[in-house]
């Protein structure tokens, strides 16, 4: 019973990468750079990469997420999922692009670190 779980945290990381790629996904700047350079050359790839880590994170994600759902509840498990999407989003945020934090804001995160194991300990089985 411990396999779905570790999809569902699988595909909490996927979440964070899909979004992490919209924080650097630019349409705009992907239109102009299709229309002024060659598909293989650097100015291309740095506006394209976002957009395929966008599709492979998102479709990552609910492959891994499709597989969580078979076996744990579909409240519980979207309650864990996002959560712990949240939790690792802070992490992210805080430790490599050193966004500032208080002391609240961990008091909350640890609240939800509570939450998520109070709902896997009694998840329905």
């Amino acid at each position: 019973m411990i396999k779905p779980w570790i999809y569902l945290f699988i595909a909490s990381i996927f979440e964070t990468g899909w979004t992490f790629s919209l924080k650097y996904m630019n349409f705009g700047r992907l239109k102009d750079a299709f229309q002024q350079y060659p598909l293989i050359s650097k100015e291309f790839s740095v506006e394209f990469f976002p957009l395929l880590g966008y599709i492979f994170f998102g479709v990552a994600n609910i492959y891994c997420l499709s597989v969580a759902f078979k076996d744990i509840p579909t409240a519980t498990a979207l309650a864990v999922w996002t959560a712990c999407s949240l939790i690792l989003v802070k992490l992210f945020d805080v430790f490599y692009y050193k966004t500032p934090t208080n002391l609240a804001e961990v008091f909350f995160m640890s609240l939800i670190v509570v939450g998520i194991i109070g709902l896997k300990k009694y998840a329905a089985s």
